[in-house]
């Protein structure tokens, strides 16, 4: 198993590349099925085949039409603003899933497969929106301060299951499971408390986050995407110095590569699985404090979303390289983005996209089905 999953990890960007684009291929057929102008031209198929090839095309050119306008740019609106936000809309929804997601890169890099990337997003945010909801502080230090309590909240949770790991050996994806249920179910009792809740509120939400600790606007009111941008392009340069210019980086893929190895090297493996698994949750928490000091700006039961989740396909999709997980996390935010102008446009089930998501994974764990589909010849070490 873990042979595999390093194989995925360390696997050809080109076959990631291949695998989504299989995956829209699988998405269109299940659009055109799901047609009701398909379904009605397959009766009479054999008389008019024109008919279903133009219903086929259609609906899914509609669809696919409709999901970059909702995704990367509006050709269709009146005047600039409409036909930009799209593009807002994805980065906004990106930014914390490739926080995320270079979290889980860089627990992945080490071969550590950390599942918990939702429950540290919530004590990161947890953390932060406390800082944010009920410290009163100048605005200079508050943000930092925020946002630093927001790091150290994924950290701590991280760091917890490393320790786990290393002193006892439990299984890391085990442990970090249950942990994102505790973090959830966590978040929901400090809602119904004065801990968490706004006072007067009959539904489980706190207060609004200060002014003085939330990320700027980068574009004015009319768009949803902050400064958190910057934040994650700041990240994704750090993990690529981390995990390829520093000599912590040269511990924690030593670690990925051959645990006993770096034993004999001298490398302290239960200190290292620690240290590993904070810096994955400190980038988690990363994500949190973008939600709630960015996007949200309120603690809700919902302040994770499917972020967490998704992070675990945005990572094995790029391989762990933190530019490919740059990349796969703007085609999750586009997604996510463009569901929703396709579902209202062409009445096309919001559903195809969790399943598009879902044949990516499926792809990405399966790089011979991928090459047999695209008829590329097997490379040596798979052949073995």
């Amino acid at each position: 198993m873990k042979k595999a999953f390093r194989e995925i990890v360390n696997g050809n960007i080109w076959l990631s590349f291949l695998a989504v684009v299989a995956s829209f291929i699988v998405g269109g057929i299940l659009i055109a099925f799901s047609s009701e102008t398909v379904q009605t031209t397959a009766t009479y198929l054999t008389a008019r085949p024109t008919d279903f090839i133009s219903a086929v095309w259609n609906a899914v050119f509609g669809a696919y039409d409709a999901m970059f306008r909702g995704a990367v740019f509006n050709y269709k609106a009146d005047n600039l603003t409409f036909m930009i936000r799209p593009i807002t809309e994805t980065l906004a929804y990106a930014t914390p899933i490739v926080m995320s997601g270079l979290g889980l890169a860089v627990a992945f890099k080490s071969g550590l497969f950390n599942i918990g990337a939702a429950g540290q997003i919530v004590f990161g945010a947890m953390f932060a929106g406390w800082v944010a909801i009920f410290v009163d502080l100048p605005g200079y230090i508050h943000f930092p301060i925020a946002l630093l309590a927001g790091i150290l909240g994924g950290a701590l949770w991280g760091a917890l299951a490393g320790f786990l790991k290393a002193a006892t050996g439990a299984n890391e994806v085990i442990v970090t499971i249950m942990f994102n249920y505790i973090a959830i179910l966590l978040l929901g009792y400090l809602l119904k408390t004065p801990v968490l809740k706004a006072p007067g509120s009959v539904n489980p939400i706190s207060p609004p986050v200060h002014d003085s600790a939330k990320y700027a606007l980068l574009m004015g009111d009319q768009f949803r995407v902050h400064a958190g941008l910057i934040a994650m392009l700041i990240a994704v340069v750090f993990v690529w110095w981390l995990l390829n210019r520093s000599s912590i980086g040269f511990q924690f893929r030593a670690l990925g590569h051959n645990p006993n190895a770096a034993k004999v090297a001298g490398i302290n493996i239960g200190a290292t699985t620690v240290l590993v698994m904070a810096v994955s949750g400190a980038l988690s928490g990363l994500a949190g404090t973008s939600q709630i000091m960015g996007t949200e700006k309120f603690l809700t039961l919902g302040v994770a979303a499917s972020f967490g989740f998704d992070a675990i396909t945005v990572a094995l999709l790029g391989r762990s390289n933190p530019w490919g997980v740059l990349m796969a996390g703007i085609l999750f935010g586009g997604l996510r983005a463009g569901a929703v102008t396709m579902q209202a446009n062409q009445g096309v089930p919001i559903d195809i996209v969790l399943v598009v998501q879902s044949m990516i994974v499926l792809f990405i764990a399966a790089p011979p089905l991928v090459r047999s589909m695209f008829r590329i010849k097997p490379q040596k070490e798979d052949a073995k």
